[in-house]
C-alpha cells in the first residue's frame, strides 16, 4: 500500500503544481475583493470539491469490489451502506481537511488579520452533506459514472485558495507570502486528493476478489 501511495503521489505532483501555479495566478486578481465574495464563491467551489470527491472515491471502491463490465456487486460484498460510509467519510473528511484545515495552517503560519476556520458540514451542513451523499448515490445507481481526477484536484485548489482569500484582509502581501500559499496550495491537494480518490477506498476493498 505504501509502494501505491507514494506510486500516485509522483504520478500526481506534475498536475497538482500545475493547479497550484494557476491558484496563484488567481489570487492576483481575486486578493482585493471583498471578504463576502471570496465566501461566496468558498460555499460554491468547496461543496462541488464534495460532491466529486464522493463519486471519485465511491467509484474507485465500487470499481474494484464490483465486476469492471456489468457493474454488478460480487459475492453480494458493494452494498449501498458501505458504499455510503466509504463515499461520505472520503469526500467529508478529505475535502475539509484540503480546503479548510490545510488553509487555515496557512493562514495562521502567515499570520493573516482575518483568518479564521470553515468548516463546511457543519457550517452549511444543510448544503454539503446532502451533496456528498448525492455523490455516492450517482454511483451506486449509475456504476460507469466517471469524472476526471484533473478536475477533481483544480476544483480542490481553488476552494483552498478562496479559504486563504478570505483571510487575507487588506495586508500588503510580499514575495515570501506568494511562496507559502503556492506551497500550501500544492500540499492542501496533493497529498489528500490522492488519499481520497485512491487510497482510502482500497484500504476496504477485499483482496479475494480477484480484480
Amino acid at each position: 500500500m505504501l509502494k501505491q501511495i507514494f506510486k500516485e503521489l509522483k504520478i500526481h505532483a506534475p498536475f497538482t503544481i500545475f493547479g497550484a501555479v494557476t491558484g496563484i495566478v488567481i489570487m492576483f486578481f481575486f486578493q482585493s475583493v471583498p471578504k463576502g465574495i471570496s465566501y461566496n464563491i468558498f460555499y460554491i467551489l468547496h461543496p462541488v470539491h464534495v460532491v466529486l470527491s464522493a463519486l471519485v472515491t465511491a467509484s474507485m471502491y465500487k470499481l474494484h469490489q464490483c465486476d469492471r463490465i456489468s457493474g454488478k456487486c460480487l459475492k453480494g460484498q458493494c452494498n449501498f451502506w458501505v458504499l455510503f460510509i466509504i463515499g461520505y467519510t472520503g469526500s467529508i473528511g478529505i475535502a475539509t481537511i484540503s480546503d479548510s484545515l490545510i488553509p487555515y495552517l496557512a493562514e495562521t503560519l502567515l499570520d493573516m488579520p482575518n483568518r479564521r476556520i470553515h468548516i463546511g458540514f457543519i457550517e452549511k451542513w444543510w448544503l454539503v452533506n446532502p451533496l456528498a451523499l448525492l455523490g455516492v448515490a450517482i454511483v451506486y445507481l449509475r456504476p460507469g459514472t466517471k469524472f476526471p481526477h484533473a478536475g477533481h484536484v483544480l476544483l480542490s485548489t481553488w476552494a483552498s485558495l478562496f479559504h486563504i482569500i478570505m483571510s487575507m484582509g487588506d495586508s500588503a502581501m510580499h514575495g515570501l507570502a506568494y511562496v507559502g500559499i503556492f506551497l500550501f496550495l500544492f500540499l492542501a491537494v496533493w497529498v489528500p486528493c490522492c488519499v481520497s480518490d485512491i487510497v482510502f477506498p482500497l484500504l476496504f476493498v477485499k483482496k479475494d476478489q480477484g480484480t
